[in-house]
Order: C-alpha cells, then structure tokens, then sequence
C-alpha cells in the first residue's frame, strides 16, 4: 500500500473531506443518526406554525370583519342620531315658533281684556250714575221740600204719626202748611 492508496482509501472513508485537507461542502450531516428525527421535528414544527398562521389569519378575518360590522353599526347609529337630532332641533323651532305665536296671542289677549276692563268699568261708572240719577229722580220733590212729593203742582207730606185731625192741623201749620182737601176722585189719583 502506497501512500497514494492510503490517502485515497482515507477520503473514501471521510467523504467529507477534500483532498488538501480542507472539509467539503454537502450533505455530510446525512450520514448522522440524528438528521431523521431533527428533520421531522422540524416539519412538524413548520406545519405547526403554518398551522398556527392559518389560524390566526382566520381569526385576524374573523375580527376584520367584526371590526367592519361594528363601523356600519357605528354608522349606522350616527345615522339615526343625526336624524333625531334633526328632527329635535325641527321640534325646538316649531317649539319656539308655537311659544312666540302664543306669547303674541296673550298679547293680544291682554289688550282686549284691558280695553274690555276699561269698557266694562265705564259701563259700570255710567251704571252707578243712572242708579244715583234713578234714586235720585225717585225722591225728587220738584219745589217741595226734602220728603214731600211733588205732584200737580202741589207738595204733598204722608205723616206717619198717629194724629188726630187737631194734631194733624197743628203740624200742618207748623211746616207752613195746610191739610188735603180733596174735591174730586181725580185728586186721590
């Protein structure tokens, strides 16, 4: 055995070796009792973690797809918002336009009813003069003096006293005075 065999048969047996003693490039870790198992783990590794990127891509869809339900929602609800807030403000004018019509109503209102206070209290003034001037026509004497009746151009005075004819005829004179005569049935009227 030369020394050219022996360097031969020793690259057959180091096949990861290159002939000037550096270590070759390849698959020299295939010839190990441990690739098969590493190789495997690391598949089942790999599909584990494909796995769990479909997984998670799913879930990321999932919640994408809540968070776009949640927008029209969201868009919905500003919607609907707007919408009352419109229609609150449409009620707080016509709201306002009511209470302004009102307040113009009670103004008017007010207005009459003074003008009405007014007339009535003329008409209630004018009322207590014709009473004063009724009273005051009921008890008129004419010429006579206070309580005697005027009537056909004579004053007439009903006592009230029981008199007899002297003392009917005294008091008579004393208010200057004399007694009734009467001469016909038209004087008794």
């Amino acid at each position: 055995m030369t020394s050219d065999d022996f360097k031969s048969k020793t690259m057959r047996d180091q096949p990861d070796q290159k002939p000037n003693g550096k270590k070759a490039k390849g698959l020299h870790f295939l010839s190990s009792q441990w690739w098969c198992p590493t190789a495997v783990t690391l598949g089942i590794l790999c599909l584990g973690l494909l796995v769990i990127l479909i997984i998670l891509t799913m879930q990321l869809l999932q919640v994408s797809d809540l968070l776009k339900q949640q927008q029209a929602n969201l868009t919905n609800q500003e919607i609907i918002l707007e919408g009352q807030i419109s229609a609150q403000q449409q009620a707080e004018q016509a709201s306002q336009e009511s209470e302004r019509e009102l307040k113009e109503t009670i103004e008017t209102l007010t207005q009459k009813l003074d003008e009405n206070s007014k007339k009535q209290m003329e008409l209630h003034q004018q009322t207590l003069n014709l009473q004063e001037a009724l009273r005051k026509a009921a008890n008129f004497s004419g010429p006579c003096p206070q309580d005697w009746l005027w009537h056909e151009e004579n004053c007439y005075l009903f006592s009230s006293g029981p008199f007899n004819w002297e003392k009917s005829q005294e008091n008579c004179l004393s208010l200057d005075a004399q007694m009734l005569k009467i001469n016909s049935t038209d004087d008794l009227v």
